[in-house]
């Protein structure tokens, strides 16, 4: 194997330094510190500046882009409508703490694309839009337990952090210090695409259980498929159950169809929660469903619910514009274009290097994961099986090169409309030239 050859990011080394001092890990979200991929010491680049599908670091490197600040960027970086928009609203104020008439237009767009929306309530995160949809579901129902499935991330409310994904299981930490065993004691957990056990533990929790929560397509496990019959069967358990299905679309909502994962799997569940791509890359989620559900929210109903940023002009706007561009059937076909290439290129690599049925690589659409384990890969124990000594060397090799995937094996990957034979290009020579030294 020949030595690394690696790029000096010397600004990037000094900036790391002095964010140490200020953040815990030196970064605000803790996957972004790259420690899961051997590079603990050098930490992980600084971004100057994006452009389509590059991402360019303080010392001057370009990175073809496959994280899309975790899914939003899907039409590329910078995006020059994107951008105009968000200047214009930003010349008539930033934030107001009233409403606007901008709120009411996305609502529109997203009621059209996901009909099973009748109400909603914009926030400002994806992890904000499942603790109050949860709230909601038990509003509802009166009753107090969830289910999850494991390895499914759902943000980081207490409740949710049992078995989860995404920067807990990068870290090993299936479970958060400081949640209350009373809070945790609430949340069921079954493995996904084991309908089995769904039914068995709604049989044991009888009349107990207030909603079933999952991405419906997992991202934050790295990307697991439902299997043909689970979601059908699913949606029927929680009805026979009396407990909402609440599917977390924040990264399938937009991406896998313009309706999302309901559209592409025909299932319509109770709610939904969004963010990621609705906000254009600005801070923003919703959470809605069946009108008579959300009707028990404040100020109509009983479930409090309130945030200062909540329906931000500037986010309102980037949201319309990024929706606008999106919600076109040419697109959705280009992106799954893009997904079979770039699984294809990968895989041929990963073939000519000597990992051929080495790894496993799930798709949907325009976002995937590559798995160093022989697969299949059906479920978060799955999943912990892969070889993440050799995805850290994966994920050097192609940083190394030029491109940038996610600093965790249980991350999506994620494709963007700014990609194009030249990108993919690059992508090729760099993954055949990782895979071989691997």
């Amino acid at each position: 194997m020949k030595p690394r050859k690696t790029r000096s990011r010397t600004r990037s080394h000094a900036a790391y330094a002095e964010a140490q001092k200020h953040f815990p890990g030196g970064v605000n979200s803790p996957v972004r510190s790259w420690r899961s991929v051997g590079l603990a010491g050098e930490g992980p680049f600084f971004v100057a500046r994006a452009k389509g599908a590059e991402l360019v670091d303080l010392d001057g490197h370009r990175y073809i882009d496959f994280v899309g600040s975790w899914g939003p960027m899907i039409l590329g970086h910078a995006n020059s409508k994107v951008v105009g928009a968000i200047r214009k609203q930003a010349a008539h104020g930033a934030s107001y703490g009233c409403p606007t008439e901008l709120e009411s237009r996305l609502a529109l767009r997203v009621k059209k694309a996901l009909p099973s929306i009748e109400k909603l309530r914009f926030v400002s995160s994806g992890s904000e839009a499942v603790m109050h949809a949860l709230r909601v579901a038990r509003g509802f129902t009166g009753r107090e337990k969830i289910l999850k499935f494991d390895g499914c991330y759902h943000g980081a409310s207490d409740g949710v952090l049992v078995k989860a994904g995404s920067g807990a299981a990068t870290f090993g930490v299936p479970d958060s210090a400081g949640v209350p065993a009373s809070v945790a004691q609430h949340t069921l957990t079954v493995p996904f695409n084991d309908l089995a056990a769904v039914k068995s533990l709604l049989d044991t929790h009888r009349d107990q259980v207030a909603a079933v929560v999952l991405e419906p397509v997992v991202g934050n496990a790295g990307v697991l498929l439902p299997e043909d019959d689970f979601l059908p069967g699913l949606a029927a358990c929680a009805k026979v159950a009396g407990a909402l299905l609440i599917f977390d679309e924040v990264m399938t909502g937009f991406r896998l169809a313009p309706g999302g994962a309901q559209q592409k799997f025909g299932i319509r569940p109770d709610l939904t929660t969004l963010g990621k791509i609705l906000g254009g890359g600005l801070p923003c989620a919703a959470y809605g469903g069946r009108m008579e559900i959300m009707d028990k929210v404040a100020p109509l109903g009983p479930v409090y619910q309130a945030g200062t940023l909540s329906g931000n002009p500037l986010a309102m706007a980037a949201g319309l514009a990024t929706l606008d561009l999106l919600l076109k059937p040419e697109n959705y076909a280009r992106l799954e274009a893009l997904g079979a290439e770039v699984e294809r290129i990968l895989l041929d690599a990963a073939k000519a290097g000597g990992w051929g049925g080495k790894i496993c690589l799930n798709r949907a659409g325009s976002m995937f994961t590559v798995f160093f384990h022989a697969g299949p890969v059906r479920n978060f124990a799955d999943a912990a099986k892969s070889d993440t000594a050799a995805f850290g060397k994966f994920f050097r090799g192609m940083l190394d090169r030029g491109v940038y995937f996610p600093p965790s094996q249980y991350e999506a990957a994620f494709l963007n409309l700014a990609m194009g034979p030249k990108e993919l290009k690059k992508v090729a020579q760099a993954a055949r030239a990782t895979f071989a030294n691997l």
